[in-house]
């Protein structure tokens, strides 16, 4: 601690002599000028801490850190000042004079570290983000207390040159990193090379990209958590370089790098290879990202006391007061790899915290001895896939949270944002970021009145009214049930007589009548004409009623295979030409925001690219991550295809929507069909000597057989453009939906 605290006052005599301070940069990208409207003071203490007070005509924020100041000035603009700076807006205008702070209002922590990203994130969100975006990030994690970031941005640029070094080609390399969109599931041991080979440019991008990252992280004092070697090698490491690796298998059908095990008499010389191109790239840290035996089931050939053993060996060569971070997850960290290491070495998060906690609260996962006396982090997942959807479990995050604090659990000292997919359900990550400032328990209803008024700067009843409904509806998933992350779209899935899912692993469940969502999008309706132009109520607009009008659509598509079973075809076209309207008005409401448009996503990864071919390639795989994910064995048996489904205006209504008209076409044409006399099948024909069992089987409705992936893929090679930018006016585009509903 004493440590940190010097480096900080080292830093703030340094930024003085400039004429500014990184807060006072991070106030003037928030709005022109807002920097002098403060008194910013960094104080010396042992307890982490923000304080506001008045000090003439300027706010104070004191704090111990940057950070934590970062928190203060987030927590003044909230609940003083009324403006709520998130995802979708990390700019606003403030008043020429602050309203003051009347009274001195000071919280403390005990929670020290703030952790933030999954691996996930960095694809599912991140893939094709520039500095820019970048910058804009740093800044929301500097105002909700992240001090912790995970840091993996180029670490392809690190295994490039350790396996040049290594003696591998580079069409060797090619073929075992990953393209941009599934990084993540390269660098966690998944699979290889799929979405490649990287071209050289974008290493070079990405190495420029790491370095401004840490250096701006570094400039706020937070740590940054690079990955560290967990052993991965190219699955033929053993033909092609004699090494002792374990079996590599397939992940959903994709190849696995192998695991090199830990008694190979090569481990600690490639161990150092490995660090040493990444110290040389990034220098060292003091948090080391690593996850060894990643989502793979227990293998008996493996010591993994001695590979924990060994993998913190090799780290504390590099920095011996380094700390390894590991996830929390399926049978991670493994007791055996976790009892072998020494206390005070290890740090656990737990990554399902508000739900599936291993330590802690009650839980299918949860462990007896939790992760013993090694130190871990409380985290919120919230989002699986990067799907689009309202969600969340407050009165479970609440009582999981609590639970732990009140208990005395002295080995957990911090939280953590753990989320596979960013830049969604806002109201959840602003409510877990508080939690570590709020030393009482509260009640969501009391918290849910305060987020109103901060997020729009106005008190209005009916938005508090809609909140507090979704507050007790879809944002309260109860415990026991361990849905992953949004309720699913309808429009999303592969069409079937019997959809529900959209994605192979989703567990979802429902937990709420979509009555509450249709009411919730109504009552923002009727008082959005008097916020026209606020933008996170424009935002919020829309993703409610984007909510109703899917949760609707499930019960069209409900009535519709009822008229399907019920062999009414006149009504089957009436239902499902209803259903085939309501994605189409969902494209149009979702156009009208650019959060919500395939276009930022698509034209992010174009403009990645710095040559023709370049900008093809990426744009495949940012078309292929969010549709089929993998070839035709990987997105079928695999079971990959639709985890990364996005609710997006333009895949809608190009690829959404050519599934369901398909589908709906080939039941109306099986229907069809049956009503006409059939003269070949007079006399016997086919079916004369089916048993009666079969007979009973061809008598019920029967699924049509579509070629999925032969009717997806097409679209992941097209390069027709989206643009990113709005189309229409949310306010007037939410309201005809709102009245389509009612008809």
């Amino acid at each position: 601690m004493k440590k940190h605290i010097l480096t900080l006052f080292v830093m703030l005599g340094a930024w003085a002599t400039l004429g500014a301070t990184p807060i006072d940069d991070l106030l003037e990208r928030i709005d022109r000028g807002a920097s002098r409207k403060f008194k910013i003071e960094l104080r010396k203490s042992d307890k982490d801490f923000f304080e506001l007070d008045q000090q003439g005509s300027r706010p104070v924020v004191r704090g111990n850190s940057w950070v934590n100041i970062g928190v203060g000035i987030n927590w003044y603009l909230k609940y003083y000042a009324g403006i709520h700076l998130s995802w979708n807006q990390m700019q606003a205008q403030l008043p020429a004079v602050l309203p003051p702070v009347t009274k001195k209002e000071r919280h403390e922590t005990d929670l020290t570290l703030r952790y933030d990203f999954n691996y996930c994130t960095f694809s599912y969100s991140m893939a094709f983000w520039d500095w820019k975006r970048w910058e804009q990030e740093i800044d929301w994690m500097t105002l909700h207390g992240v001090n912790l970031p995970l840091a993996i941005v180029g670490e392809e640029c690190v295994w490039r040159q350790m396996l040049l070094r290594l003696g591998y080609s580079e069409e060797e390399i090619g073929r075992f990193i990953a393209g941009p969109a599934f990084l993540a599931w390269w660098e966690m041991n998944n699979l290889e090379g799929w979405g490649g080979p990287l071209p050289l440019s974008w290493y070079d991008r990405q190495e420029q990209l790491q370095k401004q990252i840490l250096k701006r992280m570094k400039e706020l004092g937070m740590h940054p958590v690079l990955p560290g070697y967990c052993g991965m090698m190219p699955h033929d490491a053993r033909e092609r370089l004699g090494l002792n690796v374990s079996d590599a298998g397939l992940w959903n059908g994709f190849q696995r790098p192998a695991n090199l095990l830990p008694t190979d008499p090569r481990f600690d010389e490639i161990a150092q290879l490995y660090y040493d191109e990444l110290t040389r790239l990034f220098g060292r840290a003091d948090y080391y990202s690593m996850d060894p035996f990643h989502e793979s089931h227990d293998d008996a050939s493996i010591d993994y006391a001695e590979s924990g053993r060994k993998l913190m060996a090799a780290m504390k060569r590099v920095n011996p007061r380094a700390t390894w971070v590991v996830q929390g997850w399926t049978e991670n960290p493994r007791p055996e790899m976790a009892n072998a290491l020494p206390v005070g070495d290890l740090l656990v998060l737990d990554l399902f915290s508000e739900c599936r906690p291993m330590f802690g609260a009650p839980s299918i996962w949860r462990r007896p001895e939790g992760y013993g006396q090694h130190q871990w982090l409380f985290c919120l997942l919230e989002n699986f896939g990067a799907n689009v959807g309202l969600h969340g479990r407050m009165d479970q995050l609440l009582s999981n949270f609590y639970s732990m604090k009140n208990e005395g659990e002295r080995t957990c000292t911090g939280i953590g944002f753990t989320m596979e997919g960013s830049e969604n359900n806002p109201v959840m990550f602003e409510l877990m970021s508080e939690l570590p400032w709020r030393s009482e328990k509260f009640t969501k209803e009391a918290w849910v009145r305060q987020y109103v008024k901060a997020r729009y700067g106005v008190t209005d009843s009916t938005i508090e009214q809609t909140w507090l409904l979704l507050a007790n509806t879809i944002y309260n998933c109860p415990a026991g049930n361990n849905q992953q992350g949004p309720h699913e779209s309808i429009f999303c899935g592969r069409p079937s007589l019997n959809n529900f899912q959209a994605s192979s692993w989703s567990k979802m469940k429902n937990y709420y009548d979509p009555a509450a969502t249709l009411r919730a999008a109504q009552l923002m309706n009727s008082v959005a004409g008097k916020y026209r132009g606020n933008n996170n109520f424009e935002y919020d607009l829309v993703d409610i009623t984007r909510q109703a009008l899917a949760d609707q659509a499930r019960k069209q598509y409900q009535h519709t295979i009822a008229d399907y079973k019920a062999f009414a075809i006149d009504d089957f076209r009436q239902s499902s030409a209803r259903f085939l309207q309501m994605l189409l008005w969902q494209d149009e409401l979702l156009g009208t925001r650019s959060e919500f448009r395939l276009g930022h996503w698509t034209q992010a990864a174009i403009n990645c690219g710095a040559t023709p071919d370049e900008q093809k390639q990426y744009e495949w795989n940012a078309r292929v991550q969010i549709t089929t994910w993998g070839n035709r064995y990987c997105a079928d048996t695999g079971g990959l295809r639709d985890y990364a489904h996005k609710e997006w205006q333009g895949l809608l209504k190009d690829f959404y929507y050519l599934r369901w008209k398909t589908y709906f076409d080939a039941l109306a044409a099986q229907m069809e069909a049956l009503t006409r006399p059939q003269p070949e099948l007079l006399g016997g024909g086919p079916n004369a000597n089916k048993t009666s069992a079969e007979l009973m089987v061809l008598a019920r409705p029967q699924e049509v057989q579509i070629d999925w992936y032969a009717l997806e893929e097409p679209w992941t090679q097209q390069h027709n453009a989206y643009s990113p930018m709005p189309e229409g006016s949310a306010v007037d585009v939410a309201a005809k939906v709102i009245g389509h509903l009612s008809e």
